[in-house]
């Protein structure tokens, strides 16, 4: 059974040349996908755009799922990074996700074809991507949390924060499929992040 990148780095951590390969590998499977969106991320392609072997690209990625789920995770850290520098200006917990989301919302919104290969990469992926899936929602719960400035949720505020996590996801995905506006999103978004209350606020 072949190991994921998560189980094989938690084995044996990369050295910098090997985290450098990787980086290339990510940036040139997240531009393919930006141009092209999902159907243009083809394994011999990335392996040319980020000067590797076929063989070596498998070994970091076992497949286009497994690469384009790493390539979220890769931009979710990215926009952690930026909130925390610009946190939410909100009042409340409730309009600091909301304000948090929509601005993750519309970092996707400037790459639809990249955000598109990512949403289908989550949807497709089966059980041998779990690991990775599992990395993007935890980091995305992290996220929330952030906003939110706790640092020790009750089991209570983490089903809130899942059910959050959802809609969130499944408002991109309608508005991909041109079957949501902008407008509608920020409603949901808004309207979900109401089941925070005022009692989660922390400071």
């Amino acid at each position: 059974m072949q190991m994921t990148a998560e189980a094989r780095a938690a084995a044996s951590p990369l050295t910098e040349r090997q985290e450098a390969r990787r980086r290339g590998i990510l940036q040139a499977g997240a531009q393919l996908a930006g141009r092209g969106g999902f159907e243009a991320v083809q394994m011999r392609e990335v392996a040319d755009a980020a000067g590797v072997a076929l063989g070596t690209l498998y070994r970091y990625f076992p497949s286009k799922i497994h690469l384009l789920v790493a390539v979220m995770q890769d931009q979710l850290q990215h926009l952690r990074l930026t909130l925390r520098r610009r946190p939410p200006a909100g009042e409340g917990p409730a309009e600091r996700v909301a304000e948090t989301l929509m601005r993750a919302f519309r970092a996707l919104q400037r790459e639809p074809h990249l955000a598109d290969a990512m949403m289908r990469a989550l949807t497709f992926a089966d059980r041998g991507v779990s690991p990775e899936v599992d990395a993007v929602s935890r980091l995305t719960t992290a996220i929330i949390l952030d906003a939110m400035e706790l640092e020790d949720p009750t089991q209570e505020q983490l089903s809130v924060v899942r059910v959050i996590e959802h809609t969130w996801h499944s408002a991109l995905i309608t508005w991909l499929s041109g079957r949501e506006s902008i407008a509608q999103v920020k409603r949901d978004i808004e309207t979900v992040c109401g089941l925070i209350g005022p009692a989660a606020d922390t400071r």
